[in-house]
């Protein structure tokens, strides 16, 4: 099977911030979408379940991608703020920060 470039992972957010989750997301700073954009990030969408959220984009170099997040003072100051509200690991500068998930299925 052909792959996309697509990269998908998948959250829980802690009940208590849900609904502060939820509207960050709806009015995100421009900082931190133009540092996505730099890093190659592209038609990245994010979907809720309850408090589980699906996140999914587009990228031909994840690994460089998470690599200019991570050293972005824009995008620091966000995970700050929103690593408190995620159940699990945040921290982009751990060797696998997000546990991908494997794609076993791709339309084009």
């Amino acid at each position: 099977m052909e792959k996309s470039n697509k990269f998908a992972w998948t959250w829980v957010i802690k009940e208590e911030f849900l609904d502060d989750y939820v509207k960050l997301h709806e009015d995100p700073w421009r900082e931190v979408l133009d540092e996505h954009a730099k890093a190659g990030i592209r038609n990245y969408s994010i979907f809720q379940n309850g408090p589980q959220f699906f996140y999914c984009f587009e990228c031909d170099d994840v690994e460089q991608a998470f690599a200019y997040i991570a050293e972005s003072e824009a995008c620091n100051k966000w995970n700050a703020i929103t690593s408190t509200m995620v159940k699990g690991s945040f921290d982009f500068k751990e060797a696998e920060p997000i546990k991908p998930l494997k794609e076993v299925f791709y339309l084009k």
